[in-house]
């Protein structure tokens, strides 16, 4: 049985708190585009994985809090909190809204959008 895409999407955000790059890069298709708005887009999975990787490196742990999802056909989007814990430091805690379009059971898209102070404000 196939999963919903809004299944899809759940538990690809549950699979942050025990991140694997190449494990979390397999939700994607071969030709997805992965944006953090304003940012430049990544395209493709094996770049997704590769930005994926060098992401994590960052941070010693990380949590998607899923506070509302909402999905229609084949669009996902939610709003929750990425928690980021940098090595021996606090955590950052960055309000995001994410959009997620699935196409054959995979992420073709996905675009989050957030505060990009917060984050230049967490590592100054």
């Amino acid at each position: 049985m196939t999963r919903s895409a809004d299944e899809l999407v759940t538990d690809f955000c549950g699979r942050w708190t025990s991140p694997d790059p190449r494990e979390l890069a397999g939700f994607f298709t071969e030709d997805a585009v992965f944006q953090n708005i304003p940012l430049p887009a990544v395209q493709g999975r094996a770049a997704i994985e590769e930005y994926i990787r060098d992401f994590l490196g960052n941070f010693e742990h990380l949590e998607f809090r899923v506070h509302r999802q909402v999905s229609m056909g084949d669009l996902v989007m939610n709003e929750r909190t990425d928690v980021m814990r940098r090595p021996g430091g606090a955590d950052i805690e960055l309000p995001v809204m994410g959009v997620f379009e699935i196409a054959d059971g995979r992420i073709a898209a996905w675009r989050d959008y957030f505060d990009m102070a917060t984050i230049t404000n967490a590592f100054s």
